[in-house]
């Protein structure tokens, strides 16, 4: 994981959520991180060449004030030699300069894979043909399109399937996203195939949702929504 290190001190980036309790409805604010320099994340992508070994670089979240979007070509350009697959989960312009450098897997949502196609919004039923016209438009081997509490939808030039969710007690949606990723990330790492990555992708970030705040996922709950899911999905070409 690669991480940008100020070389002064200086405030520490905070996002807040807001829960309804009459609703459940959460409120998101995120706040501006801390300027970066050209000179410090120019040192980050040094240390980046410099690891030895690389199965995948993944790239998650914003990018800081002072960091340019065509950062996104250097570090496929890292990936590429390293033979490394980029992972991207961002969105807007950084997410297109990603994909014009070339990635192996994205995690966008419905707007963002709209934006991504050219359209106003998609729903779950048009996802695959949007999907499929961003990777011929751009270099992207997956598309994993988050669909909230629908589950998710995955997405290659072969086949689109759904991953489908229990109904679960949702206590809070804080880190959901990245609990899929880094699920599906492990699941690849450890040799499994996209389809049973994506299941268990799913299963994390199902589970995130399960706890208050920011409490992430319990390995227990993980296991179980991973039974269920395994129990009850089927795959279809084109869903």
């Amino acid at each position: 994981m690669l991480h940008f290190v100020l070389t002064q001190p200086r405030y520490t980036r905070e996002n807040l959520t807001i829960k309804e309790t009459a609703t459940n409805n959460q409120y998101r604010f995120g706040m501006p991180g801390a300027m970066v320099s050209g000179s410090e994340y120019k040192k980050c992508l040094k240390i980046l060449e410099q690891q030895q070994e690389s199965a995948y670089i993944v790239v998650s979240g914003s990018l800081p004030p002072g960091v340019p979007s065509g950062i996104f070509k250097k570090i496929a350009e890292i990936s590429r030699a390293k033979n490394a697959r980029l992972i991207v989960d961002t969105s807007g312009e950084a997410l297109k300069e990603a994909l014009k450098a070339g990635v192996y897997l994205i995690k966008p949502n419905l707007k963002e894979l709209a934006s991504l196609a050219g359209k106003q919004n998609l729903t779950a039923d048009d996802a695959e043909a949007a999907a499929k016209e961003v990777m011929n438009k751009y270099k992207c081997e997956v598309i994993v399109t988050s669909l909230g509490a629908g589950g998710a939808l995955l997405i290659t030039s072969a086949m689109c399937m759904k991953v489908e969710v229990p109904a679960v007690k949702t206590e809070s949606t804080v880190g959901a996203g990245d609990s899929m990723l880094a699920g599906i990330i492990y699941s690849l790492f450890n040799s499994r195939s996209l389809i049973e990555a994506a299941r268990y992708g799913v299963a994390c970030g199902t589970a995130a949702t399960m706890n208050p705040g920011t409490e992430l996922c319990h390995l227990k709950d993980v296991q179980k929504l991973y039974q269920i899911i395994n129990a009850a999905l089927t795959s279809t070409a084109g869903f």
